[in-house]
């Protein structure tokens, strides 16, 4: 059935980001699907045709690997795992190839990791790079570089992988295909949980729905895709969370049809450069603020001063990305500070004027500008009950 809804969010978008789990790749057998992976690309070629870039965000990996290298299940240790995703990236790249290239469309591998995106050089970088593929009309197919991914440098799963690349392109729709209709009420295996089929204000109370169940090949769950769907709702993206092995998901999500779920945007989108902030750069330390300060810059719209900074928690160095936390040591906004946490120890509580005589010079008069900062969902929760009442 079609809504009108979904046929509008589908319709402003010029971006398809298709992040595909492992679970619609693979057979039970553990090897690649490659039907399935032909049915999906014969999709995606009709997305292109309608005018759109499309993203792929592909699992499969590590689970190709393990029938590659004959084993049982996911291996547990580091080694062990990433030499089965080398051996299952290149299957996975030919399996993709193969099946677009018979709609006439060349395809490039896109390997990362966490310091792609910390990197505000990488970041642009692999920014760049997807944009020149679609001059050349080539689908970008993007995964995490596990082959080489240790636990301080990886992204996590490839929901939030995904999550920030639609943070890199223009009008995106963040489509995530897993082996589930959608978001239920209850556990989905319960006969008496029910599909949501909009949410129209995404926030943590989500996570109030995740079962205590994960994919065996997968490396995430429903808790790593409602992170993720909240991280790019709250960036102004649209997200669509159906099942991939429904025949015929894309076209049927193309036309508005009411399959999955759909999470809507929350709020205006947020500039490039602070979309980066929130998704890519991982704090370094925190300060705790003031209720004033609090108030400044969740509910105003206001630069970080010393004079409402309580404490400093963790040592960085200027330019770090800190957390900016209330007095209940909750998040409210995250943000790039223009002093060392050692500068800031010198100077918090204090006015501006005052920083002279504890510094020797002033080089900022913010110790966060509010370009540099973006409120979290929390923060803006709080904005919005503070408001209400």
């Amino acid at each position: 059935m079609r809504n009108l809804v979904r046929q509008e969010v589908f319709d402003c978008s010029r971006t398809l980001i298709i992040k595909i789990g492992s679970n619609v790749l693979t057979r039970g057998d553990d090897q690649l699907d490659e039907d399935g992976i032909g049915h999906l690309s014969e999709q995606i070629a009709r997305l292109i045709s309608s005018g759109r870039k499309v993203v792929i965000v592909s699992s499969g990996a590590v689970a190709a690997g393990i029938g590659i290298l004959g084993l049982t299940h996911r291996p547990e240790s580091l080694p062990a795992l990433q030499a089965t995703a080398a051996a299952g990236q290149t299957q996975l790249m030919k399996a993709w190839g193969t099946s677009l290239n018979r709609s006439g469309h060349a395809v490039a591998q896109i390997l990362v990791t966490v310091n792609d995106f910390r990197n505000r050089r990488r970041y642009l970088n692999v920014r760049n790079t997807i944009r020149t593929l679609f001059d050349f009309d080539v689908v970008p197919i993007v995964n995490e570089n596990d082959s080489v991914s240790i636990e301080e440098i990886t992204v996590g799963d490839n929901d939030q992988l995904a999550a920030m690349i639609a943070a890199q392109v223009a009008d995106p729709l963040l489509i995530i295909l897993s082996g589930i209709d959608g978001l239920f009420d209850g556990p989905p295996s319960d006969a008496g949980s029910n599909l949501i089929s909009l949410v129209e204000q995404p926030d943590e109370s989500l996570l109030s729905h995740v079962a205590a169940e994960q994919s065996s090949r997968g490396r995430g769950g429903m808790s790593a895709k409602l992170s993720a769907i909240i991280d790019a709702t709250s960036g102004g993206e649209n997200v669509i969370l159906a099942n991939g092995l429904t025949e015929g998901i894309l076209d049927r999500i193309s036309r508005g049809d009411e399959v999955g779920t759909l999470f809507l945007a929350a709020g205006s989108t947020v500039p490039a450069w602070k979309k980066w902030i929130r998704s890519a750069t991982r704090p370094e330390g925190k300060l705790v603020l003031d209720d004033g300060a609090c108030r400044a810059v969740v509910a105003e719209g206001r630069s970080l001063l010393a004079v409402g900074i309580c404490d400093v928690v963790g040592d960085f160095d200027q330019g770090a990305s800190v957390e900016l936390v209330n007095s209940s040591h909750s998040a409210v906004a995250r943000g790039l500070s223009n002093y060392a946490s050692a500068d800031i120890r010198k100077i918090l509580g204090r006015r501006t004027a005052q920083i002279p005589e504890l510094l020797g010079h002033v080089p900022y008069g913010e110790v966060i500008h509010r370009d540099n900062l973006i409120v979290t969902e929390l923060g803006r929760s709080a904005q919005a009950g503070t408001a209400g009442r």
